[in-house]
């Protein structure tokens, strides 16, 4: 029934044109900014999205480390239960550490990343390779697989190079003084197999070798390594797999899921989505005065109307109800109009690419975008939300306009 009058004095032609056009115009500014918020958080999505898909290449479902030092223990025993639990796909044991890499003059600080052959069933790493191949060669004969910024500071090209690189570490137990800094390094030579392309903040860093090579130049044990890295049957599960390791191994080690291994990055996101969307809800708050406006306008229209009902029996809360419909009706209208109208505009970016990406440096030439249903939802109720606030004070003084039927 409130929505029958609410639709009513919707169509209903104004005495006066303005309130007509103020009504339009708020419900315009609803249109723009639920589409802005639909846009902006798809695009927030598909970043999102090929953010994660970037990190999950290099970084692998569960991490176990130390947590204390650069070096733990895995026994042979401990290794047997967790190859025991339901749900690990696959594990790579490896040792890293920070490292200096030469090539004749040029010289590149980077970390050097001993793993086993079952690395490339636990990361995305080795689709990855731009030039040469993924090979690591053994600890007598070792290959390399540089990150492509990396490549470019050494001077190499990875797939043709023939001279072998230097690279030097600093050896476990090493002497803490010494006249020699030499006598505290450990120096190989290592030979280029192939570059990969992930993102900067790896293609700048990493250095991927086998993890006898890597063990041998820092000294470690038999039993020493520098972390485990797992893979999973269902992602989904980490935590839960989480805890059943960390029962196994003790508070001696720290298990890691991919969202703590990136924490500050997916914290980052997160904030700077939610930053966004309060700015844009700042749009409809705007449109919210519109609103205001045009519902008073209505409300001294339909003075003789208030009146009448009131006479018939009408309760204040009843002619209330009425105007916050009007209300709530120009803020559906125009947000599934907003929101039709950001769907549209994003099967057109996904197909036609309508907004490119500025510079050719990206992995991708547009802008990426993702609708997620939660985003409606969470739009749709903002949209109600301040259509409410914004009509409860003209509903409220039509409430309360006193009964005159002169």
């Amino acid at each position: 029934m409130n929505f029958l009058f609410a639709w009513r004095y919707f169509k209903a032609k104004k005495s006066t044109n303005a309130i007509n056009i103020i009504a339009r115009v708020s419900m315009a500014a609803i249109v723009v900014g639920a589409a802005s918020l639909i846009l902006v958080l798809s695009v927030f999505n598909g970043f999102e999205d090929l953010v994660k898909s970037l990190y999950t290449s290099f970084y692998p479902d569960l991490r176990i480390i130390p947590a204390t030092g650069k070096t733990m223990t895995l026994t042979s025993v401990q290794l047997q239960q967790l190859a025991g639990l339901p749900g690990i796909r696959s594990r790579s044991l490896i040792a890293e550490d920070e490292a200096m890499m030469e090539n004749g003059d040029l010289q590149s600080k980077v970390y050097l990343k001993g793993v086993d052959e079952n690395y490339r069933k636990v990361t995305g790493i080795a689709e990855k390779v731009v030039r040469g191949k993924f090979e690591l060669g053994t600890e007598d004969r070792p290959f390399a697989v540089l990150g492509s910024g990396i490549e470019n500071a050494l001077g190499v090209e990875s797939d043709r190079s023939v001279v072998p690189l230097s690279v030097y570490v600093f050896k476990k137990g090493g002497p803490a003084y010494t006249t020699d800094p030499l006598a505290s390094l450990s120096n190989e030579n290592i030979t280029t197999a192939g570059a990969f392309v992930v993102q900067q903040e790896f293609d700048d860093k990493y250095v991927i070798t086998n993890l006898a090579f890597v063990k041998r130049m820092l000294g470690l044990g038999p039993d020493e390594y520098g972390g485990l890295e797992l893979a999973l049957e269902d992602s989904l599960q980490a935590d839960v797999r989480k805890g059943e390791i960390q029962k196994i191994l003790g508070a001696g080690y720290k298990v890691q899921t991919r969202y703590e291994q990136n924490q500050s990055l997916y914290t980052v996101m997160t904030t700077e989505k939610w930053v966004i969307y309060i700015l844009l809800t700042l749009v409809l708050i705007v449109a919210a005065f519109n609103m205001v406006g045009a519902l008073t306008m209505l409300v001294w229209e339909k003075q003789k109307d208030i009146h009448v009902l009131k006479a018939l029996g009408a309760s204040n809360n009843r002619i209330q109800q009425i105007f916050l419909s009007e209300g709530m009706l120009l803020a559906l209208l125009g947000g599934g109009a907003g929101i039709l109208l950001a769907i549209l505009l994003c099967w057109l970016q996904v197909h036609f690419k309508l907004v490119p990406l500025q510079g050719g440096s990206f992995l991708i030439d547009y802008y990426p975008v993702k609708l997620v249903p939660r985003d409606f939802l969470l739009v749709l109720v903002t949209i109600l939300f301040v259509a409410l606030l914004a009509s409860w004070f003209p509903s409220r003084r039509a409430a309360l306009e006193p009964i005159d039927l002169r």
